[in-house]
């Protein structure tokens, strides 16, 4: 589940931290990704658990409707096709969720406010209303409700990522990919695995865990290396002029280069103009494309890359 893009963004956060620590503790420092990666795991149980939350405050307004003085009729005989939805019945079974969420302390009840709130929207929802259409009530048509909730609705939500970004400090930028990810997830899911249906896993196989150590590691290692190769073609800018941020995305966009052969270089190219663009200032994508460039094909001229 911990992609290459959230696995960048996670080193620059750290190597930016301790950028003026001129006593940098490697130890620390892997110790603190490797924390900060756990913790976007974190969130992907936590985003899958908040569907079943929203599903059981809906049953609780349904039974207390029932409970009035003086009940309606529609109080007394709702539609209870999201109370029994089949997909969210699964996801409550799930074995790996439900060890997950025990061990863990995160729970929703502490915000209510924000449940009741996305339980409205759903119900006034022209989703909710489709579903309600729906001649057919079956699995497929459960799940893909869900899974249209949580792109359009959930993953759409200000209040999520404000409420969430007090929550953990290690949730600020993870919203939108690890909310792709339940989406995926939502999509995988059979009605056939019943309660052993498989999440994600923290990392597809060991070498994405192996990368995110090895390139803070020659991030750390080389820096002088790297801030000379930056120094030689940024002589014509003053020093203060260069954001920190910019020197950090160069660095580790060298090591990256220079140190995983398999990463093509205009990958690795395109990925750290795409953080700068998000996390430095409105200049830096380009200023950083124009050094990178030059760097490379430095490099490339002097056979120290020859991946394309």
């Amino acid at each position: 589940m911990i992609n290459r893009v959230l696995i960048r963004i996670r080193v620059m956060q750290i190597v930016f931290a301790y950028y003026d620590n001129e006593t940098k503790d490697l130890r620390k420092a892997e110790s603190e990704l490797l924390f900060s990666l756990q913790k976007s795991y974190d969130l992907y149980h936590y985003l899958l658990s908040l569907m079943i939350e929203v599903t059981d405050l809906h049953k609780t307004r349904l039974d207390n409707r029932k409970s009035k003085l003086l009940p309606s009729q529609q109080d007394i005989n709702p539609d209870t096709r999201l109370v029994n939805n089949k997909f969210i019945a699964q996801l409550r079974a799930n074995k790996a969720l439900t060890e997950y969420m025990n061990d863990k302390p995160y729970s929703w009840s502490e915000n209510d406010g924000y449940i009741k709130a996305l339980l409205d929207d759903i119900l006034s929802s022209d989703i909710y209303k489709e579903y309600l259409q729906l001649e057919t009530c079956d699995y497929d048509n459960d799940r893909e409700f869900w899974r249209s909730v949580f792109k359009n609705l959930i993953a759409q939500s200000e209040d999520l990522y404000d409420w969430l970004e007090d929550e953990s400090l290690y949730w600020n930028d993870d919203v939108e990919i690890v909310a792709s990810f339940v989406i995926k997830t939502i999509k995988r899911f059979d009605e056939s695995k019943g309660a052993d249906q498989e999440l994600l896993p923290m990392f597809k196989d060991n070498s994405d865990q192996q990368f995110a150590l090895k390139l803070l590691r020659e991030t750390f290692f080389n820096s002088g290396e790297y801030l000379e190769m930056i120094g030689k073609y940024t002589k014509n800018w003053e020093s203060e002029r260069i954001a920190n941020m910019d020197m950090v995305i160069m660095q580790i966009a060298i090591a990256e280069v220079l140190n995983f052969a398999s990463i093509p270089t205009n990958v690795t190219l395109n990925e750290y103009i795409n953080i700068a663009k998000a996390y430095s200032t409105a200049k830096s994508a380009s200023f950083i494309n124009g050094i990178l460039d030059a760097i490379i094909k430095d490099l490339k001229a002097n056979n120290k890359i020859v991946k394309q």
